[in-house]
């Protein structure tokens, strides 16, 4: 089973292949393999199976600026599982969560995304899928 927290539920349904440094990208491309090929995912609170391999991963916490530390992440995490309806503990799908995902509306994006260093790839991959 995957363990996703709240904003990558969002934020992996637009990688493409862009990182901090290899591992972290290998390690991304394992989860969304393992997401798009149908495994169970479990939304968690706190890092999870992407933060594992994570730079900014400190002692369990994220420390990534500019992105405001934790409590920015818990707060993003927060806001995307109310927006996709689905709470921590909850098993999902990809594809379920991809159908939500595709459906949200520009703005909710420009607030959600506003100041992310990953921002111009998720606009970039959202053309991409034809989703803007």
């Amino acid at each position: 089973m995957i363990r996703l927290r709240g904003h990558h539920l969002v934020c992996l349904q637009f990688f493409r292949g862009e990182g901090y440094d290899r591992v972290f990208i290998e390690n991304l491309q394992t989860v969304v393999g393992r997401a798009v090929k149908g495994e169970e995912i479990e939304v968690v609170e706190g890092p999870d199976d992407v933060c594992r391999a994570c730079p900014s991963l400190e002692e369990g916490r994220c420390s990534s600026q500019p992105a405001g530390g934790e409590a920015n992440i818990r707060e993003l995490d927060e806001k995307a599982r109310a927006h996709l309806g689905i709470g921590v503990g909850e098993r999902v799908l990809w594809r379920e969560v991809f159908a939500r995902v595709s459906v949200t509306s520009e703005e909710w994006f420009a607030g959600f995304c506003e100041g992310c260093e990953w921002e111009k790839a998720c606009v970039d991959r959202k053309k991409d899928l034809n989703l803007v």
